[in-house]
C-alpha cells in the first residue's frame, strides 16, 4: 500500500544532490523522473502493479487482457453476473499440444477450465476448453501507473520508494553527465535502483505465470 508522497521523496532527492531551493534540478524535472522510475518499476517487476479486473471471453480459445495492460499475471476463476464460477487452472501448451492436438476445435463451453500463457506474448493468453463468447473470466494483470502530481501518493507500493529515488538521482546525475564525478555518481545510482528491485533474471520471466506460480504443470 502507498502511504509516501511524491513530494517527499522529490525533498529527499534535492537535498541530497544539495539544491534545496530546484535550482539546478527543478521539483517538476525530479517529479517527471518519478513517474519515469514507476514505470521501470513495473517493467522489471510485473507485479508491482497488479489489476483485478472481470473481463468476457470471446469466441475462441486465444484471449487478451485489457488494452491498458502490460502483462497476464493469472487467470483466477470463471465468473457470472458478478457470481464467481469455476477456479480456472494453469496448464502447459505442450500438454495439450500433446493429448489433444485439436484442442483449438474442442467443443465450446461457457465456463474455462485451463488457461495457457506465452512469455512471448505477454498480453495474450488462451483458455481451454474454447470459451463460446459467453463467459466471463477474473483475471490479474500488469499496468504501468498512471502519472502523479507532487502531492499525490506513489503508484507503486511503499517499498519501492527508496528504488525510485534511487531512480530520480540516476536522471538528476546523468543531466550533468559531462562531469566525469556525476557521470559515475549516475551509474552507481543506476546500479543501486537495479540491485533495490532485485533483477537478477530476465524481466520477462518475473510475471511469467509459470515461473510465479512456481506450479507443476497439470495434467489434463
Amino acid at each position: 500500500m502507498a502511504t509516501i508522497t511524491a513530494q517527499s521523496l522529490i525533498d529527499k532527492a534535492a537535498t541530497i544532490l544539495q539544491d534545496a531551493t530546484n535550482t539546478r534540478w527543478p521539483a517538476e524535472e525530479l517529479l517527471d523522473w518519478l513517474n519515469d522510475g514507476q514505470r521501470e518499476v513495473v517493467l522489471f517487476k510485473p507485479d508491482a502493479n497488479p489489476v483485478s479486473a472481470t473481463v468476457a471471453l470471446v469466441e475462441g480459445t486465444k484471449q487478451s487482457i485489457p488494452s491498458e495492460g502490460l502483462q497476464l499475471l493469472d487467470v483466477i476463476r470463471n465468473m457470472a453476473d458478478t457470481s464467481p464460477g469455476l477456479a480456472v487452472r494453469l496448464i502447459g501448451r505442450r500438454t495439450l499440444d500433446e493429448q489433444l492436438p485439436d484442442w483449438h476445435k474442442s467443443t465450446p463451453v461457457s465456463e474455462a477450465k485451463h488457461y495457457l500463457f506465452d512469455e512471448r506474448d505477454p498480453r495474450t493468453f488462451w483458455v481451454f476448453p474454447p470459451s463460446d463468447g459467453t463467459g466471463e473470466a477474473e483475471i490479474l494483470y500488469s499496468a504501468a501507473p498512471s502519472d502523479i502530481a507532487a502531492n499525490d501518493t506513489l503508484g507503486v507500493d511503499d517499498t519501492y520508494a527508496n528504488a525510485l529515488l534511487d531512480y530520480i538521482l540516476y536522471r538528476a546525475y546523468l543531466k550533468d553527465a559531462d562531469y566525469a564525478a556525476n557521470d559515475q555518481r549516475a551509474s552507481n545510482q543506476h546500479q543501486r535502483f537495479m540491485q533495490a528491485l532485485g533483477v537478477l533474471d530476465k524481466k520477462e520471466t518475473r510475471g511469467n505465470p509459470y515461473v510465479r506460480n512456481k506450479a507443476p504443470v497439470v495434467e489434463g
